[in-house]
């Protein structure tokens, strides 16, 4: 694996940043009631999906040139004016300094995640997918399909408000390449995934498996193809985010994602 330097780091966070930025603009089109917003800021973007989202941060920022208190405030200002909560995503890359800006205006811890990553390799044979199982491409009207199994993957009982729909809009992303697994036809495990062609990395996302349908191999088979895709469209890694120890960590370990460092997103009540 490449030693992870300020660069790379940056290019990784975009697999978060850029997906918060497409969101904000699609809800901004399609849920105007909403008040998405999304805005450049010291190098990456602040977003706002919605009170109680979990799309809304500020990522990607202060990689590429000093994260300063300027910033802080803008940021602050902005969240402020949604009346949210104002969330940085920090990574170890950002240095002592920076850390200790947020712990001085309150931040607190509100998640921490990995980020693992993988050098596409384009002479890589793909293994076959799991017998009775086929994997191909998901059209859009698949969308919702897709979207109330990964529903029910996350949310047996039912998800939260915020947390609806938030499958189809990523169908809508141009540079989105989702996938489906079907068994006897029916679909029962989806992953999406979307190329950021600025920095030349694929993001993998939105995955789910209906219950009667685990430990089969599916999620497997369905990162091989996003990742045979991601090559095909010129990405030269495949991205993904999970807290520690899930099965989805394990998932992308087995196909050679490795940790490249873990994240911290810090929160602050807006006054």
């Amino acid at each position: 694996m490449e030693f992870v330097d300020m660069a790379l780091a940056r290019r990784l966070e975009s697999c978060e940043e850029m997906p918060q930025v497409l969101y904000a603009r699609i809800f901004n089109k399609m849920r105007p009631e909403i008040g998405a917003a999304e805005e450049e800021i010291c190098g990456g973007h602040m977003a706002f999906a919605g009170l109680g989202s979990p799309i809304g941060r500020a990522t990607g920022a202060g990689l590429d040139q000093p994260f300063t208190k300027d910033h802080v405030d803008r940021i602050e200002q902005f969240y402020r004016e949604h009346k949210a909560p104002s969330q940085v995503d920090l990574t170890p890359l950002h240095g002592p300094d920076v850390f200790e800006m947020f712990k001085e205006r309150g931040y607190a811890i509100a998640e921490l995640n990995n980020v693992l990553y993988r050098k596409l390799d384009p002479k890589e044979d793909v293994p076959a997918p799991p017998a009775h199982c086929e994997i191909r491409r998901s059209p859009v009207e698949e969308a919702e399909v897709a979207g109330g199994i990964v529903e029910s993957a996350f949310f047996p009982d039912g998800a939260p408000e915020a947390y609806r729909g938030l499958i189809t809009p990523l169908y809508q992303m141009e540079n989105a390449l989702p996938f489906v697994a079907t068994i006897d036809g029916e679909p029962v495990a989806c992953g999406t995934g979307l190329v950021i062609p600025e920095h030349k990395v694929f993001a993998l996302c939105g995955a789910g498996t209906l219950s009667d349908f685990r430990r089969r191999g599916l999620q497997t088979a369905l990162l091989w193809a996003r990742m045979r895709a991601a090559i095909e469209a010129g990405c030269d890694y495949a991205v993904v985010v999970t807290q520690g120890g899930t099965i989805s960590q394990r998932n992308a370990e087995r196909l050679g994602l490795r940790v490249a460092y873990s994240k911290v997103t810090v929160i602050k009540q807006s006054p």
